[in-house]
């Protein structure tokens, strides 16, 4: 996998992650019984809706030279990796012994993969 590959491969899993923490803000930051525009049309939804297109295209560019069955994996693994972490500082979601586990697990499967590519 060349540099700007792996770049796009990244940002898509960062754009996948930033869209998944404005979805998650934008159910937390209203009321239980609002509306359905103001559950759909507000910021954080279209923000999140506007990361995850980004995400498909750098995506979709990245596979254009990296095989899906390396590509993949890293983007879902970043992106996996990326909001748990921005979840515990954003959201105070709790962060315990078998979160760590798991996202060295997944790390280190990204690893062995990149070596293989």
């Amino acid at each position: 996998m060349n540099r700007i590959s792996l770049i796009q491969v990244l940002l898509s899993g960062v754009n996948s992650s930033i869209g998944s923490i404005l979805l998650k803000w934008s159910r937390t930051s209203l009321p239980v019984d609002a509306g359905f525009a103001d559950k759909f049309l507000s910021a954080g939804f279209i923000g999140g809706a506007i990361f995850y297109s980004i995400n498909v295209v750098l995506y979709a560019k990245a596979l254009d030279s990296v095989e899906v069955s390396l590509a993949y994996p890293i983007v879902a693994g970043s992106g996996f990796a990326i909001v748990t972490v921005a979840a515990c500082y954003i959201f105070g979601e709790p962060f315990h012994l078998f979160k760590w586990i798991g996202l060295s697990l997944v790390l280190a499967g990204i690893t062995f993969l990149a070596q293989g590519g």
